[in-house]
């Protein structure tokens, strides 16, 4: 994203919050649109139109999934579905408009569309008759999103996919495919916490508009944080009234987010550590100093990135939730990821760690609470490391981080009852503190190199010479 779209993302926020009436469906609309428009070009062009529309279909499907029958009425969401659908047809149209400074050009055919829609409604109307979907919907439905989730980040399989279509139509595909779907790794999460509510009984009923407004509210789509629906809806139904001083906050969350964006985290970038610089680099001062910036570019980017979004959802009435809390300023690694993308560690907490642990727990032969400990946080960690991309370096971190706090959870219970006497008084308290959080962004910091070197042997490397054992 460009400061001059966001500064265009800004405009739409403040105009759509200024609504009295209609406010949902415009949201709806410009969110959608907006899904379009920020999407990356693709290798295979009309991927750039496809990947949106796979969005929104799907977002579709998984509400009539989530919903009761009390609010899949057309009469309240055949305005939602004739503003979804009509976002779709205006982009797809725009290979005759030739609006390339707005929109993609190369899309499908328009007959193409209209029928994949028809398609799509006729699924639509059939699950629509459904009074109660039986449980295996909801576990078919999280084990395809999951496996979608999978493929997308996982490279190689990628690369096999495309060559089978190549292969089938009679063309070669040359090199590696990338493919970047805008926001489907947030979108997921946001789909999976509704189906696995919606099976426990938990998730409010909402109409499409609602739903379908949650999963792509435009402020949070690209980057987070990830809301909870019930939550979210509360907001869009009653949105925040402003007063100056929210306004004041508005502006400082706007432009200090922009700020350590665009200001900070772009002028890191050219010192901090890469894979050239990582190569280059023969003083063990020099390379330390590079992966701090490195350490610092990742916090400032993406920390920019959700203060923007927290200032804009404010704008339209909404109050998201908060992603960081200074975890560079933590004493231990454990406090760390209660301050370091709350969200998301929050989501793996409520729908991983905690279920894993009760699983474990109940089970006749149960593990010893160390073991048990052990096994759940390296799990966890892994997860949410493969979350980025399935490779073996986001693996490794996941590792890298689950070992690191089982080690601290050990010795936080062993220093309970075995705290020194001068470590219990105020100065004590006070260095015990700054050696933990110095040893925190240290652990940290090492713990970034699986994430900029695609090899775990070049990470091994880079330790040895940061340490002087190279």
């Amino acid at each position: 994203m460009s400061i001059s779209q966001l500064f265009i993302i800004a405009a739409f926020a403040f105009l759509v919050g200024q609504l009295k009436k209609g406010r949902r469906l415009t949201l709806l609309g410009v969110s959608a649109f907006m899904i379009y428009w920020l999407q990356s070009a693709q290798d295979q062009i009309t991927l750039t139109f496809w990947l949106p529309t796979a969005t929104l279909l799907i977002t579709a499907l998984a509400w009539l999934l989530t919903s009761t029958p009390e609010v899949r009425g057309w009469k309240q969401n055949l305005p939602a579905l004739a503003v979804l659908l009509g976002v779709i047809l205006f982009v797809d149209l725009n290979r005759y408009f030739q609006m390339e400074s707005i929109l993609i050009v190369e899309t499908p055919r328009p007959q193409w569309i209209i029928s994949i829609l028809v398609c799509f409604m006729a699924v639509a109307l059939l699950l629509a008759r459904w009074k109660e979907f039986p449980p295996v919907f909801f576990f078919l439905a999280a084990a395809g999103l999951m496996l979608l989730f999978i493929l997308i980040k996982m490279p190689a399989a990628l690369d096999s996919i495309f060559e089978g279509i190549g292969s089938l139509r009679g063309k070669e595909t040359s090199g590696s495919i990338s493919l970047s779907w805008l926001g489907f790794s947030y979108v997921s999460f946001r789909l999976l916490h509704t189906l696995f509510d919606r099976k426990a009984g938990r998730l409010p009923p909402v109409s499409l508009a609602e739903y379908v407004n949650y999963v792509i509210f435009f402020p949070s789509f690209t980057a987070g944080p990830i809301d909870r629906l019930e939550r979210f809806i509360r907001d869009l139904k009653e949105p925040l009234p402003i007063q100056s001083e929210d306004w004041i906050e508005i502006g400082r969350r706007f432009f200090f987010g922009s700020f350590k964006k665009f200001v900070v985290a772009d002028a890191l970038a050219w010192i901090a550590l890469n894979e050239d610089f990582a190569q280059q680099a023969n003083s063990v001062t020099w390379l330390w100093v590079l992966l701090y910036c490195y350490s610092l570019r990742i916090y400032f980017d993406f920390s920019g990135y959700t203060d923007i979004a927290i200032g804009l959802a404010r704008v339209l009435g909404v109050r998201l939730p908060e992603n960081f809390a200074s975890p560079y300023l933590k004493p231990n690694l454990t406090q760390f990821w209660n301050s370091w993308h709350m969200t998301l560690t929050q989501w793996f907490r409520s729908y991983f760690f905690y279920p894993l642990t009760r699983l474990m727990r109940s089970s006749e032969n149960g593990l010893p609470a160390a073991l048990l400990m052990l096994v759940a946080q390296l799990s966890t960690m892994i997860l949410i490391g493969l979350w980025h991309e399935v490779t073996a370096g986001f693996a490794l971190w996941g590792l890298w981080h689950g070992a690191g706090l089982f080690i601290q959870n050990r010795w936080s219970d062993y220093m309970k009852t075995h705290m020194p006497v001068w470590g219990k008084s105020a100065a004590g308290q006070l260095i015990l503190s700054g050696a933990g959080i110095f040893l925190t962004f240290n652990y940290v910091s090492l713990g970034w190199l699986f994430f900029m070197l695609p090899a775990p042997e070049n990470v091994w490397n880079v330790m040895l010479v940061l340490f002087g054992a190279a």
